[in-house]
């Protein structure tokens, strides 16, 4: 074998060549499975509609807030739920039923790279459409440009780390692809509520926001409205992070321990 042929062969089993091409596949059955591409790609581009409604019919000037400060993190929001964490319950549930999380095992690839495989076409999915909506909703609402775009980023990337992880604890209490569609709604609905998407925390009577603030979502939609408005403390700032790196955490260790690769029966 020469050497060239030697480098390539190297190259192409490092974690980053096996997890592109897991990617790759995993993209390919994403096309295939419809509902979950609708249900990923068009719905939250549709819910910010519903979210320019509610906000209009709210006292937010007397609460220091505008439109564009509750509707851009309200949409990035809906993106981590469906495009990420709701897509990514049903896709971890149906790989390990259909055993091909089995047979990935068996391979070179290791357990974080068949997960962060799987995941990348999804989190993909999430951050392109955060992006976008982002930009639609700062052009069409007069929003403007984020005061500290490093705190959207950062609660952005947060939030799609934290979601897949989330998605995969999700998938490992659901006993089918059907049952990991329901077992994500709860928390799917307890963040649109109660997270700051449709009712803002500033909107809250404050001991119903202190307990809604340490929800998974809640950290990521202060941090991006904090990022839009300029105006979240350091104080604020740290305790996000603390939230969100806590639910990160928590969910890590709970797919390390109970996470299941075969088929519940």
């Amino acid at each position: 074998m020469s050497t060239a042929t030697m480098t390539k062969a190297v190259v192409t089993t490092t974690p980053a060549g096996r997890m592109r091409a897991l990617a790759r596949a995993e993209l390919t059955l994403l096309g295939r499975s419809k509902g979950t591409l609708f249900a990923a790609l068009f719905v939250p581009l549709v819910m910010p509609f519903s979210l320019r409604q509610v906000a209009d019919s709210m006292d937010l000037k007397g609460n220091g807030l505008s439109i564009g400060a509750v509707v851009v993190p309200g949409a990035i929001g809906i993106s981590l739920l469906f495009a990420v964490y709701s897509a990514l319950t049903t896709v971890f549930a149906a790989r390990r039923e259909e055993l091909v999380l089995k047979r990935l095992r068996t391979g070179e690839l290791r357990d974080p790279e068949i997960l962060a495989g799987a995941a990348l076409p999804s989190a993909a999915i999430g951050l392109t459409q955060c992006v976008v909506l982002a930009v639609c909703c700062a052009a069409l609402l007069d929003a403007g440009a984020p005061g500290a775009p490093h705190l959207a980023v950062l609660g952005v990337l947060l939030g799609l780390v934290m979601f897949t992880g989330l998605a995969a604890v999700t998938a490992s209490v659901s006993k089918s692809v059907e049952s990991a569609q329901v077992m994500a709604m709860p928390l799917t609905f307890a963040s649109m509520f109660g997270s700051g998407l449709f009712i803002p925390f500033e909107v809250m009577p404050d001991k119903l926001a202190s307990v809604c603030e340490l929800l998974p979502l809640s950290p990521v939609i202060t941090l991006v409205r904090g990022g839009w408005t300029g105006e979240l403390s350091g104080t604020e700032t740290l305790g996000a992070l603390a939230v969100a790196v806590a639910w990160t955490a928590l969910s890590v260790f709970a797919v390390r321990r109970w996470f299941r690769w075969e088929p519940r029966r």
